[in-house]
């Protein structure tokens, strides 16, 4: 191929300089003496100087341990100073750093460690006996098993395991020698799907989707040194990591305050304390957030914005957090193997609320025909008038490999001409805003009509007294399957007959549309990310209905 002009230098430059990890040095230098970390429970934090001299630390250890380019490192931690030093410091070896959900079974823990083989394999005290559950099972078992000890409540480790701190104290801060050079097309993170129907999936992501992720969110928030974030999700899933997470909070040299785990009156102090600009987490999150500002309010005056993501933001939902928290709302719609794709600004909110906006400025969303026993084109798009239903599919070349790790059958079924085939259906409108109706394997048929819950759910959390809801389906003999709706009350005053007529007077829902059987639950199934798991909750539905536990009209007259 011949060229204009002399490439040689900027190839060069370009595809051994453009990662995550020399966007992360550059702020050392240039912000060595700013914070870069906070630890609220332990009252530390750490500038991007002392940051980076941890990392070094543990990055040399790994390294004596025989840890080398494209090995795997795969860590199983919440968020915490020992999760961040777990993502930076395998970059600098040339390591693959694996974060992977801490609630996952034994069973499906050892599968993992199976599939991807790790040496070195980081797991936190609280889920020990879990973790030793997993190892036994592996047929791979990891050279090294580190254990954090948070808290400081083990006694006794178990056989074999090295306490984190203990394996990098003694190992040099200074920058790990290597012997090779990076490229953007190294694999330097592998991130994991959900999981809602089937083991996770792993997703290589390499330092070009690193940087331009990044990139993205400074973008869209917009993201700048001065910004301090607050991720209230866990750091192991895309919208954890990289919506406000550390990727491009160190990337674009600001400050991440941590938060372990959840809770609304923690969370609300947090960000009072420390200043907190950006916030992000799910709808669901944020309804907790919001009653709680409203009962003890605490000065938000520094907040930016707050993201949301992981399911639709209902239009009530989010007038009310735009009077309680914020004016700036923001909802991202997207997966684990594209990042976001579909954004919601501000401006577009109230009004566009129950959209998942538009294709982000690098990406392009579409709505195409969705076929029980084939692929749609990429050119077989859905009529954009908001009622024709169609699938997904999203290119996006910069946040994606296109690919799953070891994976070839799965990446053949999911991926078609550089687009990702998402399996969730949606409309869109004549200026191309995309509204999720549901997934495919969600979609219930009664009496021969398609039915999506999403739709119906945002009609029951309408309900003055319902906090949420899924809906699925039993099985129905003269139907097919009839509607049953899952609630968690917000006043427990709440009758089955209340909900039955209100959905039959409900302008928003067809007659066919109405549940038929409910149940009053404490809680409802979420994955990690938010997204609530209809399936779990079909599976219990049968159960429920051959136990006779689903109530219909006539068990609240009597």
């Amino acid at each position: 191929m011949s060229y204009t002009y002399d490439i040689t230098m900027f190839k060069d430059t370009f595809e051994h300089e453009f990662t995550w990890l020399n966007g992360f040095m550059r702020n050392v230098r240039r912000f060595g003496y700013k914070t870069a970390m906070v630890d609220p429970q332990k009252e530390q934090t750490w500038t991007y100087e002392e940051l980076n001299k941890d990392a070094n630390r543990l990055a040399n250890a790994l390294k004596a341990s025989g840890v080398k380019k494209n090995d795997t490192i795969l860590y199983l931690l919440p968020n915490s100073p020992q999760f961040a030093l777990s993502y930076i410091a395998p970059q600098k070896i040339g390591a693959i750093n694996c974060p992977a959900n801490f609630n996952l079974a034994a069973g499906e823990t050892s599968l993992l460690i199976n599939h991807n083989k790790p040496k070195v394999f980081i797991y936190d005290y609280e889920y020990m006996h879990e973790m030793e559950q997993a190892l036994a099972l592996c047929v791979e078992k990891p050279e090294v098993v580190l254990m954090v000890d948070y808290d400081n409540k083990c006694e006794t480790l178990p056989k074999g395991h090295i306490r984190f701190e203990d394996f990098m104290k003694d190992a040099p801060d200074t920058d790990p020698e290597v012997d090779f050079q990076p490229h953007i097309y190294d694999e330097v993170t592998r991130l994991f799907t959900s999981g809602t129907t089937s083991l996770p999936k792993g997703v290589p992501l390499n330092n070009i989707n690193e940087v331009l992720s990044a990139h993205d969110v400074i973008m869209h928030f917009p993201l700048n040194p001065t910004d301090v974030t607050m991720n209230m999700t866990p750091w192991f899933h895309r919208g954890g990591l990289h919506s406000g997470g550390l990727t491009p909070t160190f990337y674009a040299g600001g400050s991440v305050v941590i938060l372990r785990n959840y809770n609304p009156r923690v969370c609300l102090t947090y960000a009072e304390k420390y200043g907190v600009t950006f916030l992000v987490g799910v709808p669901a999150v944020l309804t907790s957030l919001a009653t709680r500002q409203e009962k003890h309010p605490v000065d938000l005056s520094k907040i930016k914005g707050i993201v949301t993501m992981g399911s639709p933001l209902e239009k009530a939902q989010c007038i009310r957090f735009q009077e309680t928290l914020t004016p700036n709302i923001f909802n991202g719609y997207g997966t684990t193997e594209t990042f976001w794709n579909t954004f919601l600004r501000p401006y577009d909110l109230p009004e566009m609320s129950g959209s998942a906006g538009r294709s982000c400025t690098d990406d392009d969303v579409r709505v195409v025909k969705a076929y029980e026993d084939k692929k749609a084109e990429p050119n077989e798009f859905v009529a954009k008038d908001g009622k024709e239903v169609g699938e997904v599919i999203i290119k996006s070349p910069s946040k994606s490999t296109m690919c799953y790790f070891d994976n070839p059958k799965v990446t053949k079924e999911k991926y078609y001409k550089g687009y990702l085939y998402t399996g969730d259906l949606a409309t869109w409108d004549d200026k191309e805003y995309v509204t999720i109706a549901g997934r495919k394997d969600d979609m219930i048929i009664c009496s021969g009509e398609n039915i999506y819950p999403p739709q119906i759910e945002e009609v029951l959390n309408m309900h003055p007294k319902v906090q949420e809801s899924i809906v699925t389906s039993v099985p129905d003999k003269t139907r097919g399957e009839v509607l049953v709706a899952y609630i968690i009350p917000e006043d427990k005053s709440i009758t089955v007959k209340e909900m039955i007529d209100y959905c039959d007077k409900h302008p928003n829902l067809s007659k066919y549309k109405c549940p038929r059987y409910y149940r009053f639950v404490d809680e409802l199934p979420h994955t990690a990310t938010g997204k609530k798991q209809h399936y779990k909750v079909k599976e219990q539905a049968k159960k429920d209905f051959e136990a006779g536990l689903l109530l219909r009209k006539w068990f609240c007259e009597i």
